[in-house]
């Protein structure tokens, strides 16, 4: 049980190199995020144990295609985008050696964010959405407060950034910078319309959820991972270049691929072809970080023995590499024809957001919080936390994964429909076991941050101090 040896450690004491400002602002987002997480937690039970008992909880607002957006958006802008940017803010301030340009900016984003989310649940609790276009189901109005949110705190990066300390701009700050970018052309592509009759539609659609993944938590977990993964191991990062490398071909081959999610549908051939050449060539910027990653691991088995928050983090390399392998895979027509449209590919969503994203966020609260309030969580709560949600989501993903791939064959064989829901169901209710160790987990993790809050006022820094 690794991550049960781990002991608090006696001579903690939080970062004097930190404003309680920074603190305060830190310990709200993560919260925050904690909140959500719970809340959409709820949701996705409820969404699960449906489809075994349909007319369980039978009402309009509780049944399943209401209630699946609501666990989807609220986990992506509540728990994800919430969680990973109160990360970003803390690493670009410390890596830059400079005070967070206007926290008050920040603080003002927050609300914006939980106004759009909580909106968001209502609404689409109640019926009111723009359809079945995952992840961007938000009427405009609520995707305006999220987009408004997002580029406040964009200004706040880019700000602290340009105002830094040092001249190099950290490989982490790059991945940072580039999902704000990133992120407000997507939400303007997604959500300005007089373009997106018919195909154009589905096509746009395909950009935005894939780009919503890809360039926006992949880069924020990614900018996270490439500052918390050097300072729990004590030892500089593998290569700079392969960071560089992986950064600059995300942005080439990642917004194009979108389209993989339509393969023999009437979109043109040759947009269907280049989003299969360019998903292979996703290969590279996933390997780049991935190598780079378990290279820094390399002779480190020791440290993660010993850490309740490396092996967070090393579970997210893998969930990274694993996820968007199978992403890969799933893009070839041979592949397609069997997976896609069917519980595989929600397999897949829950192996990337969970098994990546949501591990790379523990790990960083874990490595972080307690360098900013003096507090570490209780290391049994940690590796129970761990345990539950690592035991939870391969119980998940393969269910899951195994319902889809039954699915699949009995569609190509031109069977009855039911026969495939027949042939998926047992799995489904794996899915739901699976499901209720991961619920628990995030029960556990909220103990284990609100155990890590801050009590008492932190010292002001004194940026000279060391680096970041």
């Amino acid at each position: 049980m690794v991550v049960l040896r781990r002991f608090a450690d006696p001579v903690l004491r939080a970062s004097s190199a930190v404003s309680s400002e920074m603190v305060r602002l830190t310990c709200l987002y993560l919260l925050s995020a904690t909140l959500w997480l719970l809340i959409g937690t709820a949701f996705g039970l409820i969404a699960a144990l449906k489809l075994n008992w349909p007319d369980a909880l039978a009402v309009p607002w509780l049944s399943f295609g209401r209630i699946r957006p609501v666990h989807t958006n609220t986990l992506f802008w509540g728990w994800s985008s919430m969680a990973l940017v109160g990360l970003a803010l803390y690493v670009v301030s410390r890596t830059s050696r400079t005070p967070l340009w206007r926290p008050q900016l920040s603080l003002i984003a927050l609300g914006l964010w939980h106004l759009a989310v909580l909106l968001g649940l209502v609404t689409l609790a109640g019926g009111a959405t723009r359809g079945p276009q995952e992840y961007r189901e938000w009427i405009w109005p609520i995707a305006v407060l999220f987009g408004s949110g997002l580029v406040l705190n964009g200004i706040n990066i880019f700000q602290t950034v340009a105002k830094r300390q040092i001249n190099e701009i950290y490989i982490s700050n790059w991945y940072i910078l580039g999902a704000f970018v990133w992120t407000a052309t997507l939400f303007t592509t997604g959500y300005v319309g007089f373009y997106q009759q018919g195909l154009g539609n589905t096509i746009i659609q395909g950009y935005y959820m894939h780009t919503g993944v890809g360039m926006w938590f992949t880069q924020l977990a990614i900018g996270v991972t490439y500052y918390t993964l050097p300072r729990q191991l004590n030892r500089p990062i593998y290569s700079y270049s392969l960071g560089v490398l992986g950064f600059w071909t995300n942005m080439l081959f990642y917004t194009v691929i979108g389209t993989h999610h339509f393969i023999f549908s009437p979109i043109p051939w040759w947009l269907q072809t280049t989003s299969i050449v360019f998903s292979v060539g996703m290969m590279v910027p996933v390997w780049s970080g991935t190598g780079n990653f378990l290279l820094t691991f390399r002779g480190a088995p020791r440290a993660v023995s010993r850490s309740y928050t490396l092996p967070f983090l090393l579970t997210g390399v893998i969930g990274y590499a694993a996820a968007s392998t199978q992403g890969t895979l799933e893009a070839f027509k041979s592949a397609n024809i069997y997976w896609h449209f069917t519980n595989f590919t929600v397999g897949h969503s829950h192996l990337a957001m969970y098994g990546f994203i949501a591990f790379i966020i523990w790990g960083g609260i874990y490595a972080l919080v307690p360098r900013l309030t003096g507090r570490e969580p209780p290391p049994v709560g940690v590796g129970v936390h761990f345990w539950l949600a690592l035991v939870g989501v391969t119980i998940y993903v393969l269910s899951i994964t195994l319902a889809g791939i039954w699915q699949g064959f009995s569609w190509v064989a031109e069977e009855s429909f039911i026969r495939s829901v027949e042939a998926a169901e047992p799995m489904w209710l794996w899915r739901s076991i699976g499901g209720f160790l991961m619920a628990g987990s995030h029960v556990v993790f909220a103990i284990n941050l609100w155990a890590m809050r801050p009590r008492a006022e932190v010292p002001q820094p004194t940026w000279a101090e060391g680096a970041a």
